[in-house]
């Protein structure tokens, strides 16, 4: 057993007591002095039931994606000693208290030049069929460049009652038209229809890599190569002119032979040229596709490919949180997150 703080006086006449210290070594018998010198919150903070790393080592897990019942389990093997479902559930309510912060902090009017909106599917197939999780995110690309996840919300799906909900508490918080010149959208009808209703005065740019895999369904395979290449003559024109008249050309050549693939383009030309009006074409590429949006998910879903994470909302939540905090965190546009605290 170890003694730890010899002191004089009281000490001696009160004796020690013996308390369990759980650490990343395992657990450690303390022998703690009997005082009344220090008040009851410092002796905790000094002589806690467990160390500060074993606290983060359980944050951990739950980035990892694994419950509440199975981070005992995993933890076992390395501390030698189960970990309480009461302590554990303790901790998490600190990652918890992160994520409800994120998304009720008040964002900043200004910092964002484009604003991107997608709806991300997240599935996952199981012997009881597919399960199906709809993920809402916004995204800001500052005028320094940076992208940053501003929010995110699971929702039961895109419906234009969901999005408008999304966005009116995004508004509410903060992120107005102020500074936005420009709005990039997957083409879901339901944040089509909910965008002029939160934001109404900004310029629209449908999403290209959409619009190409929606064309596209509508093209034999054995064409699919030649169309997407003319759609690429639209998408990657040097100016707006070259690209109207691309348009003219995938129009009179396709017509003929796919006239829904055809109207599926022309339905939204107007939106698809959208980002031509901004005159630095070096940000064309990140304003044409919501692709930035569908890079940052690609963490995410290794992450969530355990059946567990689907059915636990509050899992999803953390992980979406911990990988996105992360990613913002490499853009420095987001302070680290609870990980690194003392707990």
């Amino acid at each position: 057993m170890e003694e730890i703080g010899r002191y004089d006086g009281e000490e001696r006449r009160n004796g020690y007591f013996s308390r369990h210290l759980l650490t990343e070594l395992g657990d450690i018998e303390l022998s703690i002095p009997r005082t009344r010198k220090f008040s009851a919150v410092e002796v905790v903070r000094r002589y806690a039931r467990r160390g500060g790393q074993i606290s983060r080592l359980i944050l951990g897990c739950f980035v990892l994606g694994l419950s509440t019942r199975k981070v005992s389990e995993a933890l076992f093997p390395i501390l030698g000693e189960k970990v309480s479902a009461t302590t554990v559930s303790r901790v998490a309510r600190v990652l918890d208290r992160a994520v409800e912060g994120f998304h009720r902090r008040v964002l900043s009017k200004g910092r964002y030049r484009f604003l991107v909106f997608d709806g991300v599917v997240l599935k996952r197939k199981t012997g009881a069929g597919s399960v199906k999780r709809v993920v809402l995110v916004a995204l800001g690309i500052t005028y320094e460049g940076s992208k940053e996840v501003i929010d995110f919300q699971i929702a039961q799906g895109e419906s234009e009652t969901a999005w408008e909900g999304f966005l009116t508490s995004l508004y509410r918080r903060g992120l107005t038209e102020q500074g936005v010149e420009m709005i990039i959208v997957d083409g879901g009808k339901g944040l089509l229809a909910a965008l002029p209703l939160v934001y109404p005065d900004i310029e629209v740019q449908r999403c290209w890599a959409h619009k190409s895999r929606n064309v596209l369904n509508y093209v034999r395979k054995t064409d699919r190569e030649k169309v997407k290449a003319d759609l690429h003559k639209i998408q990657y024109a040097s100016g707006i002119r070259e690209a109207q008249k691309a348009i003219k050309g995938f129009v009179e050549k396709w017509k003929p032979l796919y006239s829904k693939a055809v109207a599926c383009l022309m339905a939204d030309e107007e939106q698809l040229l959208s980002f031509f009006q901004i005159k630095d074409s070096k940000l064309w590429p990140q304003i044409r596709t919501t692709n930035a949006i569908e890079r940052k998910f690609r963490e995410v879903r290794r992450r969530t490919r355990p059946m567990g994470v689907f059915s636990d909302r509050t899992s999803m939540s953390r992980i979406l949180y911990a990988v996105f905090a992360y990613e913002n965190l490499k853009e420095k546009t987001f302070t680290p997150f609870p990980l690194t605290q003392n707990i």
